[in-house]
């Protein structure tokens, strides 16, 4: 695990030990919550076992991170022992609790949750001042479930895996982040949908600066030419 700010293994446990210290360093960054099984990528990244199995779905996984190729990866042994050494704070209630034991403890913890809503509406509201001009498009989210950070090779493979019987209608995130697209249309049929319109990459073919229909009219164009 990259250590943040430079602290030692040893470090770590001085200031977690007593139930003082800051636990950012054991949580993971998919599930934001204290590691379960850690592991750790090549690129030197840690994630608990199962979100790292979620790294691993697409077709071509990357760091959920740093977006590297993701490669071998090993048990992180000395980064559990120190979870199972460590106590600290709930973030709730204040309770002194084994880092081991702090996922179910903050999952039954009313002030807790109390405080993570509050969190939420302070990040919604700071969010609102501040939105980026350019929307991402890049890593989508599953419209049936909100699985998060996956490309789009990786939401096809997502949505066909495990939503293939799931009838609802949804927006496709694809197209809701092109200029083009309408973020309230919802697809009658998503899967077909998936097959016909996202089986290349947009970023191969478009510019996104042109409307639809001039890149409909470009790619005619070409095509007569290529005849």
């Amino acid at each position: 695990m990259a250590v943040r700010g430079g602290f030692s293994a040893a470090q770590q446990r001085e200031t977690t030990a007593d139930g003082s210290g800051d636990v950012s360093d054991f949580m993971c960054p998919v599930c934001l919550e204290i590691f379960e099984r850690p592991v750790r990528t090549q690129c030197g990244h840690t994630f608990c076992h199962s979100c790292l199995q979620e790294c691993l779905r697409p077709q071509k996984p990357v760091c959920a991170v740093c977006r590297a190729t993701v490669g071998p990866w090993t048990k992180a042994v000395d980064l559990e022992a120190l979870i199972q050494s460590s106590i600290a704070p709930c973030k709730g209630c204040g309770v002194q609790v084994g880092l081991s034991q702090m996922r179910s403890h903050t999952a039954n913890c009313l002030k807790y949750q109390d405080y993570i809503e509050e969190g939420v509406r302070t990040s919604v509201q700071s969010q609102s001042t501040a939105v980026s001009p350019v929307p991402n498009r890049y890593t989508f989210t599953c419209p049936y479930c909100n699985c998060q950070n996956l490309d789009q090779d990786g939401l096809v493979e997502h949505c066909t895996s495990h939503h293939a019987r799931d009838t609802r209608q949804v927006v496709c995130p694809i197209c809701a982040s092109m200029p083009w697209g309408d973020p309230n249309y919802r697809s009658a049929d998503f899967f077909q949908h998936l097959k016909l319109r996202h089986t290349f990459s947009y970023e191969t073919f478009v510019d996104y600066s042109t409307d639809e229909q001039t890149m409909i009219q470009q790619a005619l164009q070409r095509s007569l030419m290529d005849n």
